[in-house]
């Protein structure tokens, strides 16, 4: 992977052929890191793996070419840090795209063979919205914890992975991902309590 830091350096000096070349080395771990997270995605989700991988890549390297704003890459551990928010960003925006009135809102299509099992089967995934809205509070309270939920959930690093990305060891990662899944369930839990509780 030190090829992914040489190829990082020469996008942030410039080179209009470094991005073409990053792809190629990265392409085939940002996919597995989406396939991932589609995985977890609730049923009836229509990105597919292959474009949220597009997607998450023209803007981490396509939207700054040659703008005096782009990003600086810090190194690998950046760049899929930066992956891993871009891949969150996309899934809220389409998740959000799709409660719109013009979409549906609220409404899915539902199969009339499976409408006796969906009524006891209950999906045990969080909704994605209601997901980003408590991140975005724990970033005000805690932005290292916030940032390794979004390496772990929505790109499935593990805890050594992650914590080699936020530049923190093993054992504090692990204690601050016990922290941070501690404060998402009981922000989740009151949200879908409702304002009652």
């Amino acid at each position: 992977m030190h090829d992914v830091t040489r190829i990082l350096t020469a996008i942030d000096g410039g080179d209009p052929h470094a991005a073409a070349e990053l792809l190629p080395l990265v392409y085939d771990e940002l996919r597995k890191l989406a396939a991932h997270r589609l995985a977890s995605e609730k049923p009836g989700q229509t990105l597919q793996a292959t474009a949220l991988v597009h997607d998450a890549y023209l803007k981490l390297v396509g939207a700054g070419e040659g703008r005096e704003d782009a990003v600086r890459w810090g190194g690998r551990g950046h760049f899929f840090a930066a992956a891993a928010e871009a891949m969150r960003r996309i899934l809220v925006d389409n998740a959000r795209r799709k409660r719109r009135a013009k979409h549906g809102g609220d409404l899915a299509r539902v199969d009339l063979d499976v409408v006796e099992a969906s009524i006891e089967a209950v999906d045990p995934r969080q909704d994605l919205v209601a997901l980003d809205a408590a991140l975005t509070r724990l970033a005000a309270t805690d932005p290292q914890a916030a940032k390794l939920v979004e390496l772990r959930h929505f790109t499935g690093l593990s805890i050594v992975d992650a914590a080699l990305a936020l530049g923190i060891s093993p054992r504090t990662a692990d204690r601050v991902w016990s922290f941070a899944r501690a404060w998402l369930h009981r922000e989740l839990a009151d949200t879908a309590a409702g304002p009652n509780t």
